[in-house]
């Protein structure tokens, strides 16, 4: 019975002889593995990319709006359509009535052109806000400052940018104190707001805001139906949704069963459809790579079945020399195993240097995380001892005669 150190010394030297072979046997579960290192990682990735960019609210903040935030069905969008639109009297009433609340503001969006001289940027998303959403958003002001109540309330045609009007418009100016024209009506810039990025495509700095009376009074009071937003006192969150739903209700006359005919959005309605839409994308993902480690393992059981025919007459010697049944069981599982540790290693190494370039070169955070790697090993040890045990046992039941005969 050979020891464990002697084993291995034994495993190493021959794979040492067959470095093409054992190279071409890492080779299969290699990429199988870094394909699954890299999946996991861009999963881990996206889902903390949404959770700080697209879900951008506050724990303790809410919007209440016409139609739903979070659906996947366009039907029910259409339906809530039809529903009566949110105006400036029920955000007072929301204001006033909701104890829990602690701050509640109203928005308003559409879609417009901006030009600044010769300049144009279109597709631009109008924004009208009350001037307490600079402490409910997320946002804030990068350069420059919010608008004030005074200038909400005397309707002053004053603004902020996006990082995007920015570079459309005024590269290598300082758009601060500059005229910014939206539509037929002049806006003078007063503040810039910082860089969010792209999200999913989507470009999240191509925007103006405007005070939320200057906005209705382009776009139309009874035509435009607002969104409220609510930052509440702390642990009060739960309470405060509660109180605004049925200080709506009230207003809309719903009594008994009947269903809301406005909507309530949070951070965790948001990640909940991300997660509903994004886990059979990534399940697709992340099969497709387990098939590639399947077929790595399998190209390992083939290759070493081939070795074991090409080293009959080795394992004959070794039989005649004492060796058991056992020891060359363990012999060439311990290879198999080796290899596959090896090419495991390798295949963990360039998923996270996927993972790295991408983190580095592109604003996507893939995550690299430690339990991706553990993961990565356990499986290359797995993959190892289920398809080297046969190829194992066929070498360990060679006839030592018949074995010393062979070419």
């Amino acid at each position: 019975m050979l020891a464990i150190r002697d084993n291995l010394a034994q495993c190493a030297t021959a794979l040492h002889a067959h470095k093409l072979r054992a190279s071409l046997t890492m080779l299969g579960l290699t990429m199988g593995v870094a394909t699954l290192i890299t999946v996991m990682t861009i999963v881990q990735g996206a889902n903390a990319y949404v959770e700080n960019k697209i879900a951008n609210l506050g724990t303790n903040v809410f919007q209440i709006a016409r139609t739903p935030f979070a659906v996947t069905d366009f039907n029910i969008i259409i339906k809530a359509l039809k529903y009566k639109k949110i105006e400036l009297e029920d955000v007072r009433a929301v204001e006033e009535a909701c104890t829990a609340c602690g701050e509640v503001g109203a928005t308003a969006s559409a879609s417009v052109k901006a030009r600044y001289e010769d300049k144009e940027s279109t597709d631009v998303n109008f924004y009208g806000q009350t001037p307490n959403m600079a402490n409910i958003d997320s946002r804030t002001v990068e350069l420059g400052r919010y608008f004030s109540n005074w200038e909400s309330e005397h309707r002053t045609y004053v603004c902020l940018i996006g990082d995007t009007i920015v570079q459309r418009l005024f590269l290598g100016v300082d758009p601060i104190g500059k005229d910014i024209r939206i539509g037929n009506d002049e806006f003078m810039v007063i503040g810039v707001m910082e860089k969010v990025g792209s999200v999913l495509g989507q470009d999240q700095d191509n925007f103006v805001i405007v005070p939320l009376p200057v906005f209705l009074e382009i776009q139309g009071l009874h035509t435009t139906s607002l969104t409220i937003n609510v930052k509440t006192n702390a642990g009060s969150f739960e309470t405060a949704q509660d109180q605004a739903q049925l200080i709506l209700r009230a207003r809309r006359h719903l009594s008994g069963k009947m269903e809301n005919d406005f909507s309530i959005g949070t951070k965790d309605s948001y990640m909940a459809l991300w997660k509903s839409i994004s886990s059979a994308f990534f399940g697709v993902f992340i099969l497709v790579s387990a098939i590639s480690v399947l077929i790595g393992g399998i190209v390992i059981m083939n290759v070493m079945l081939v070795s074991v025919t090409l080293r009959k007459r080795e394992i004959g010697v070794r039989r005649a020399m004492g060796a058991t049944q056992g020891d060359i069981l363990k012999q060439f599982i311990t290879e198999s195993f080796m290899q596959c540790i090896a090419g495991g290693a390798i295949g963990i190494a360039l998923g996270f240097l996927v993972a790295l370039v991408l983190r580095t070169y592109t604003p996507f955070p893939a995550s690299v995380r430690t339990s991706v790697a553990v993961m990565g090993v356990i499986m290359s040890s797995a993959v190892g001892l289920f398809f080297g045990i046969y190829p194992a046992l066929r070498a360990a039941k060679l006839d030592p005669v018949v074995a010393l005969r062979s070419d």
